[in-house]
C-alpha cells in the first residue's frame, strides 16, 4: 500500500502513475484509505484540514510516485435561473443554511437534498439532478488557499 504525504499543486509535466477519483466530500479526508482508478490501495496522511482539488497531485515521502487527483461525478443538483438577480437571491438562501456549494455565474451545484430542491423550485428556479463532478466553493473561515 501506498502512504502519500504530500499535496502539490497542479503540474501538466508531472509523471502521473496513478488517479484518484474523489467525491467533494472525500477531497475533504485528510487521513483515510481510498483505492485508486488502476485499483491500488493507498493511504492518506495529509496536513490536517488539506483539501484537495481537481487535478492536485500527491506524492510519497520519496516523491517519486505521483497520483493525480480528480473530481469524481457524484449525483448533484444544478439550479438555474432566469436572471442573475434570481441566482443570487438561491445563493443566499442556500448560504444561510451553510450548504457546500459551487458557485458559476450561470448556474449553482449542490449535492442532491429534496427539501432544498423542493425550496429552489419554490423561489422559481430550475433544478436538473445530474450526475457531475462537484467542486464546492471552501468557506471563508477555512485556511486552505482557494485555487
Amino acid at each position: 500500500m501506498l502512504t502519500l504525504t504530500h499535496c502539490l499543486p497542479p503540474d501538466p509535466e508531472a509523471a502521473i502513475a496513478l488517479t484518484l477519483s474523489l467525491t467533494a466530500d472525500d477531497r475533504t479526508r485528510s487521513r483515510h484509505r481510498f483505492e485508486t482508478e488502476e485499483g491500488e490501495e493507498v493511504h492518506l496522511k495529509l496536513p490536517r484540514g488539506t483539501v484537495l482539488s481537481d487535478g492536485d497531485c500527491l506524492t510519497c515521502d520519496q516523491g517519486n510516485i505521483i497520483v493525480l487527483v480528480t473530481a469524481k461525478p457524484e449525483p448533484t443538483l444544478m439550479v438555474t435561473a432566469d436572471t442573475p438577480l434570481d441566482l443570487l437571491r438561491a445563493a443566499y438562501h442556500l448560504g444561510n443554511r451553510h450548504v457546500p456549494l459551487e458557485i458559476k455565474p450561470d448556474y449553482l451545484r449542490l449535492t442532491v437534498d429534496p427539501v432544498l430542491k423542493a425550496m429552489l423550485e419554490q423561489l422559481g428556479l430550475t433544478v436538473q439532478e445530474e450526475m457531475a463532478p462537484f467542486h464546492p466553493k471552501i468557506g471563508a473561515y477555512h485556511s486552505h488557499h482557494d485555487h
